[in-house]
Formats: structure tokens, sequence, C-alpha cells
């Protein structure tokens, strides 16, 4: 209870100290991703995947990036020498076409927009935490969309797609989103 508590408070600390503009130079884009690293560091810790998930109880967890990477070098960093439950996180970047079952979270980069429907249904039911940063994202059936609102990034959950892939949102990390409904055609709506 106590680790929650503090989970909560980091997540709370990064949302508010997220004072940079997305868009106006190297630095401030560093930052960002620096931000949402540690967001998805967070959120690792906050989501419980089903029991026969990982086939050991060692296994690590994998994040894969799909199509081009904002991170760079900044995810590895924050993740490094971290561990959950026993378990390790590992980084992976995948491009399109990629198999994606072997992954626990699913960064999907901006570059994939054109063919999002897709690799959603390639996770769809599958217990992957979907993760992306284009409009519409958790709408269209992503899990968790993070967003850069008045400087700051924010995150929108779409809790039905949690449960379709069969994960479990702590309610506190819900508590600090935006819950968006999932169209129902798993498209953008206007």
């Amino acid at each position: 209870m106590r680790r929650l508590r503090l989970i909560v408070a980091v997540l709370l600390c990064l949302s508010t100290v997220a004072g940079i503009n997305a868009q106006s130079s190297d630095s401030a884009g560093s930052s960002e991703y620096l931000i949402k690293a540690g967001f998805i560091y967070n959120f690792a810790q906050l989501v419980q995947w089903p029991p026969a998930t990982f086939s050991q109880a060692d296994s690590p967890i994998v994040i894969g990036i799909l199509g081009t990477d904002p991170f760079g070098e900044i995810i590895d960093r924050v993740v490094q020498n971290k561990k959950l439950d026993g378990r390790s996180l590992v980084v992976k970047r995948l491009k399109r076409g990629a198999p994606l079952r072997d992954c626990n979270i699913l960064f999907i980069g901006s570059s994939e927009a054109a063919h999002l429907e897709e690799v959603l249904q390639s996770t769809k039911n599958l217990p992957i935490l979907t993760i992306g940063e284009m409009p519409g994202f958790a709408v269209r059936g992503g899990i968790i969309n993070l967003t850069v609102e008045g400087n700051k990034v924010r995150f929108e959950v779409n809790i039905e797609a949690a449960k379709q892939a069969n994960l479990n949102i702590s309610s506190r990390l819900l508590a600090l989103a935006r819950i968006v409904p999932q169209a129902a055609d798993g498209k953008k709506s206007e």
C-alpha cells in the first residue's frame, strides 16, 4: 500500500513537473520523452497481467517499441537495473510485421498511425498493455494514450480495451487518468 502511494506520487510529480513544450527544442523533446519513459515504467508497476502471461517467475517484462523510436536511449536508462516483482525490464525495438506476442508493453510510435487498426487488431485479446501518443489512440482501441496538454504530459485510458486484454489497471492509476470510451467500430470518432 505504501509503495503504491509512492508510485502515484511519482506519477503526479512527473505530470506537474512536465512544464515543457513538446515542439520547442531538442532538449524539450528529450524532457518530454524522459517523462513519458517514466510514465511507462510506472504504468508497469500499476498494471497486473494474468498469471499465465509469464512462463517463469523471473521472466522479464518486455517493452516493445514499434515504429520510429522517439525515446532513443532514454527509456533504456529509465528501466536499467530496475526490477518489478523480481522481473527485469527489457526494451526491444520492433519493425512492422514483427511478432508482438512476446511483448508485455507495446509502445506504438506515431510513425505507425496509418497501420494502427492493423496493429491493435493483432494485439486484441492478448495481455499486452498498448501505449501510444497519437490523437484518438485510446478511442480507437489502444489502452493508454500519452498526451501533452498545457505543456504537461497527461494520459487517457480505455478501460474496455484493458479488459479485452485481460489486464487489471490499478484504481489509483485510473483516478489520475482521463477515461475515454472506445468507439463502437474501433475507429476514431469524429
